[in-house]
């Protein structure tokens, strides 16, 4: 690409388009198993400063292993042996991808696992996910900066003792609250003006890029059960009870993802369906609920 650096004036709309466009044209998000679907709709992107004090904070209120976005370009540059490179400016470069409309419909009859469409969307749609990342890291690298995807490296995830995924070292739905994406729900998902059912992304490069205001108040703001409103919705969806008034169980979600739900699929015989991925991928409290699509109204008004 010939632009380089220093020639990009508004960075925040050039790679907010370059993001929009990658996935409007990639055959990467299409359905394999459903000739013409598309997995993900137009994304929604974010950006915060890389050493804003929240991710520092992130180490109290999630634990001292969560990277920061200069930690983790750092790390990536000494082991790429640039040798130790303390770059001026670190910029986070943060999307969330909503799931296309079919394969959400697809989930309104489920009570007991994902579609095979949800199911499909959620892995052939995670490599989407990780080709866009790539595609921005060279894209960056090609005009003369620098990137790393934090989920991507080598570090990324540090066992724990219990069963199921790693603890991850970068948090996807943390990093883009920092970067006015959304807020958390009950749930435990992330509400973003595209709703819940949306799958997060970031990049960290040495850009400046003005950050996105966050304009909520409250990190939970987007939830109706926190703006006082009798929802629960997710937790009536949730098979595995892992969703109450205190909040999401991730240890009961982990059982019964890895556990529960592959001998469902053979009682109900659907083990011969089609199904990918590690695991199915539940989606149960994304779909069917005010927060699915957008951030819920009160009243005609947001939360």
């Amino acid at each position: 690409m010939a632009v380089k650096v220093s020639e990009i004036s508004e960075a925040s709309a050039f790679f907010e388009t370059v993001i929009k466009d990658y996935v409007a044209n990639s055959p990467n998000n299409l359905l394999p198993a459903f000739p013409g679907e598309h997995i993900w709709d137009e994304p929604v992107v974010g950006f915060a400063n890389g050493d804003d004090p929240l991710f520092q904070q992130y180490k109290q209120i999630i634990g001292d292993f969560h990277v920061t976005p200069r930690e983790a370009l750092e790390m990536h540059l000494q082991r790429a042996a640039y040798g130790f490179y303390h770059p001026e400016k670190t910029s986070v470069i943060a999307w969330a991808l909503p799931s296309a409309r079919p394969i959400r419909d697809s989930m309104l009859r489920e009570t007991q696992m994902s579609s095979l469409r949800w199911n499909h969307g959620r892995w052939f749609g995670g490599e989407l996910n990780a080709r866009l990342a790539r595609h921005l890291v060279v894209l960056i690298e090609d005009i003369g900066g620098h990137a790393v995807v934090p989920d991507q490296e080598r570090w990324f995830e540090v066992k724990r003792d219990m069963p199921g995924a790693p603890v991850a070292r970068w948090s996807q739905r943390h990093v883009a609250y920092v970067a006015g994406l959304g807020t958390f729900s009950l749930s435990d998902g992330f509400i973003t003006p595209v709703g819940v059912a949306a799958w997060m992304g970031s990049i960290v490069c040495d850009i400046d890029i003005p950050a996105t205001p966050r304009l909520c108040q409250d990190h939970r703001e987007n939830c109706l059960f926190y703006r006082g409103v009798n929802c629960r919705a997710c937790m009536k969806r949730c098979p595995a009870g892992a969703i109450s008034e205190k909040g999401h169980d991730k240890a009961k979600c982990d059982e019964y993802n890895y556990k529960t739900i592959p001998k469902l699929l053979e009682k109900l015989g659907r083990h011969e369906q089609g199904y990918v991925g590690r695991y199915l991928a539940c989606g149960l409290c994304q779909t069917h609920v005010p927060c699915e699509s957008r951030i819920p109204i009160i009243s005609g008004r947001l939360p």
